[in-house]
Order: C-alpha cells, then structure tokens, then sequence
C-alpha cells in the first residue's frame, strides 16, 4: 500500500515530499448523506405506523423487514464504495515526478505520473463557500505529455500545493538544465 514514505516503483534516491488525499470534508459529506439514506426506512416505517394499519398482518412486517434490510445493504454498499474511493485516491509528490493513483470504482485504479521537468503550467482552483473558508480546492498540472492535465481533486491547501509544486519544477528545471520545450 501507499504510505508518506514508499510506494511501489519509487525509483532510488527518490524522496516523498507530498502525500496527499482529499480534505475530510469530502468523509463528511459520504457520512452525512449516508445517515440521511439510513433514515428513510425509519421514516416510512414511523409514517405507515402512525397513520395506517398495514402492519397489522405479519406478512407485511416480513416484507417490510426484508426491503429495509435490503435498502440497507445498499446504503452500506454505497458508503463503502465511496469511503474506498476517497481512501485510494492518492496524489505523490517527490523530487523526481508527480505521481497520481485515482481509484476508479472497486475495482479499477488508474496510476499516472510525470516527471517535474515535464510540468508547464501548475494552477490551484478554489470555487465556493465551503471551499474557500476550509482552505482546499482543485490543483491543475499542465504537462508537455500525452495525458494534458492531472486534477488533484479537492485537496487541502490548494494555493499552498500548487505553489510548491512550482517551486519544484523551478529547482528540477535548474538542476536538470531542461525547459518544458526540451521536453517535447
């Protein structure tokens, strides 16, 4: 698994600077609407309770219990599905490449990475309220490669990211003695 220090094919003398994952805002948005999911059948089962009479056969109790547990195993199912994709989804930056590992399902992962003399253009984007007063956003890297662009969705310190970012290229670039129209 990925961690602040190895990932798999990291190259030697490669060194971790960045490890990052989506703001936790994003964990709290999948709790709270999971929570709102799991009240429906509570709510309908209060509303038929107080209103009707239909649970006073079994078989409708039977029914009920099956389509509640049913609706929940859904509800578990998707809380799951987007937890592992917010988990999975990894952004690595080292002194050598920007990795990106986005997490495309259950089972499928897309792994991207270039190297810093590669990058052209690096932008933070931070659009709404909640974004703005939480300090995270969408980070943009413009590549000279065949894939134009990396999104590091909804990452904490957006501005600050991207700043670093640059300044790596800037310090690759010099070390390296290359332009992003060398590299292309």
């Amino acid at each position: 698994m990925y961690s602040r220090r190895h990932f798999p094919n990291q190259k030697p003398n490669e060194h971790v600077l960045m490890f990052l994952r989506r703001h936790w805002v994003v964990v709290l948005k999948i709790v709270l609407i999971n929570l709102c999911l799991a009240a429906i059948p509570a709510i309908f089962f209060i509303a038929i309770v107080n209103y009707t009479n239909y649970f006073t056969s079994e078989t409708l109790v039977a029914f009920f219990t099956l389509m509640a547990s049913a609706f929940y195993l859904f509800v578990i199912l998707y809380a799951f599905t987007n937890f592992v994709d917010y988990y999975l989804d990894v952004w690595i930056i080292t002194n050598q490449r920007v990795i990106n590992i986005e997490q495309k399902g259950l089972f499928a992962r897309v792994v991207s990475e270039k190297d810093l003399g590669q990058m052209q253009d690096i932008t933070s984007d931070v659009a709404g309220f909640w974004a703005t007063l939480l300090n995270f956003g969408n980070v943009h890297i413009q590549t000279a490669g065949e894939k134009e662009r990396f999104v590091f969705k909804q990452v904490p310190f957006a501005d600050e990211v991207s700043r670093r970012i640059s300044n790596l290229v800037s310090e690759y670039q010099k070390m390296n003695k290359t332009t992003p129209q060398d590299q292309v």
